[in-house]
């Protein structure tokens, strides 16, 4: 299959809206081919973006998970993960727990400089560290370090970080990023340890990156990347057959049917829990039985077969299967495709003739345009109206996530560590991320308790019951963890998928 039949199964008007939607004021004009082809500069490389990065590129602050998917590069902790999901030391070279398991003590790898040619000092990882765990508004600036109770400097060379009590997953959350102590620039001029520094932006243009030539590990290949942002899919895909771009992942399976002999296809997973995602304080998605005649409603297998071309795994609750141990496959039928069993769950909430609703989708990301309109299409047959209403990236950000001013999305959740606390922590009543207003006694005891469980098996287990309370509650109607599909060009090699979401551009290199 493929997906010129959404465009049978789709009528002419929201057709016509979804593409109107993406083609105005964010259409791009190809570069000249000259100017960006790697034959005319042999070691650089043009990476297209769906969207521009956050206006503050502060690694602590920054909320899209397209920024933190480039600035990986840029950034980087006492420790940084692999492409088979371990931790290694980065900052550190080498640390100790305590046999109480609350004190993380680190040894400073020798010779590690920011990128303004400063050497990193024990002060700095310190100043780091206290940074996000210091409360801003009463909250730590970066959530998961809410649990540290002291970070000190032992000697030039080692720091020691105290938590509250046993963490099991507190390692992995020291992949946040070490800065130079008291730099005020980071929103706008970021300074790291990556194998790349940050050189410029041009707003809704373009993000410039160089090999940092006094990089401690292994230097990037490319001398320097330029991160295009192209929103519109059109002018996307001219770019690429043009050669004006080079790399450009999370491809619609009919994008990449459209490139020629230029590119090879690289497959991944993207790592995402897509949905659609609702908003429990708002009606009528505060009644459990409308959220999940929804489920119901919603054929996810047509889904993979009419947008996706079958790419794509599917999901039944708020983990995707990256992370092994913690993803409970038997949901992911939890709900099978059941119109009648949706129409009586509707009448049973007092909705026998269905009822209108509208689904908000980022404009720059044709495969959750693509899902919403399937699944509009598919809701028709219990009643439902849904409209799709299309806005800019920046416009869901303030809205949608930050405003929780919306009826229902369709987006990609991220992991920004590897633990399934990233994925779960958001759904706590009172988390700040919790942007569709989830509210459950059980899910919280439940959180609230696989955060002091320190038995590994016994805590995974916990971890999987919030999985199927998210399930039994229908919190979203859970689709797909998407393939991710990388245009490459031909001689471009070196690419390497790990399991979050992260683009890692120091081991991309023109082969010869």
């Amino acid at each position: 299959m493929n997906k010129r039949k959404i465009a049978g199964l789709i009528t002419t008007g929201l057709l016509a809206a979804m593409l109107s939607g993406c083609g105005g004021d964010a259409a791009q004009t190809p570069a000249p081919q000259e100017s960006f082809q790697h034959q005319a500069i042999p070691n650089e490389l043009t990476v297209a973006i769906a969207q521009d990065l956050d206006d503050s590129l502060d690694p602590h602050m920054t909320v899209a998970a397209g920024t933190k998917e480039i600035m990986f590069n840029v950034f980087e902790g006492l420790v940084k993960p692999t492409p088979d999901g371990d931790l290694v030391p980065a900052v550190a070279s080498d640390y100790t727990i305590s046999d109480d398991r609350t004190t993380y003590t680190f040894t400073l790898r020798d010779g590690v400089k920011f990128h303004n040619g400063q050497t990193v000092t024990a002060d700095d990882v310190v100043w780091s560290i206290r940074r996000c765990a210091d409360a801003e508004g009463g909250s730590s600036l970066v959530e998961s370090f809410s649990a540290v109770t002291d970070v000190a400097a032992l000697d030039d060379k080692t720091v020691a970080i105290t938590i509250a009590e046993p963490d099991n997953e507190f390692f992995s959350y020291l992949t946040a990023a070490i800065l130079p102590k008291d730099y005020d620039k980071q929103d706008t001029a970021p300074v790291g340890t990556g194998p790349f520094r940050y050189v410029s932006r041009s707003a809704q243009d373009n993000v410039v990156l160089e090999r940092f030539e006094d990089y401690w590990g292994t230097p990037a290949k490319m001398d320097r990347v330029t991160l295009k942002v192209m929103e519109n899919p059109d002018s996307l895909l001219m770019s690429l057959q043009s050669g004006a771009v080079d790399l450009c992942a999370h491809m619609t399976s009919s994008r990449v049917a459209q490139l020629e002999e230029d590119f090879y296809i690289a497959e991944g997973t993207m790592n995402l829990v897509q949905a659609l995602y609702l908003n429990n304080a708002e009606k009528p998605f505060d009644d459990v039985r409308v959220r999940q005649a929804l489920c119901y409603a919603v054929d996810r297998q047509q889904i993979l077969d009419l947008a996706f071309d079958g790419y794509g795994s599917l999901i039944g609750s708020s983990m995707y299967p990256a992370f092994g141990k913690y993803f409970d496959d038997s949901l992911t039928n939890y709900y099978t495709h059941d119109v009648e069993k949706a129409k009586a769950l509707l009448a049973d909430a007092g909705y026998p003739d269905g009822f209108d609703m509208t689904i908000t989708v980022p404009s720059n990301y044709t495969p959750h345009i693509d899902t919403a309109q399937v699944i509009a299409e598919q809701l028709k047959a219990v009643g439902i109206n849904a409209k799709l209403e299309l806005v800019e990236w920046g416009t869901w950000l303030s809205d949608v996530y930050s405003g929780r001013q919306f009826q229902s999305t369709v987006v990609g959740l991220d992991a920004s560590t590897m633990t399934a606390r990233a994925l779960l922590a958001r759904f706590e009543s009172s988390a700040k991320r919790n942007f569709i207003n989830y509210q459950s006694e059980e899910y919280d005891a439940l959180y609230a308790k696989a955060q002091t469980t320190f038995d590994d098996a016994q805590q995974t287990q916990l971890y999987k019951d919030l999985e199927r309370n998210l399930a039994e509650n229908a919190a979203n109607v859970y689709i797909q963890d998407l393939a991710d599909l990388v245009a490459v060009r031909k001689g471009l090699e070196g690419l390497r998928f790990y399991p979050i979401y992260v683009l890692d551009l120091s081991t991309l290199e023109w082969a010869g």
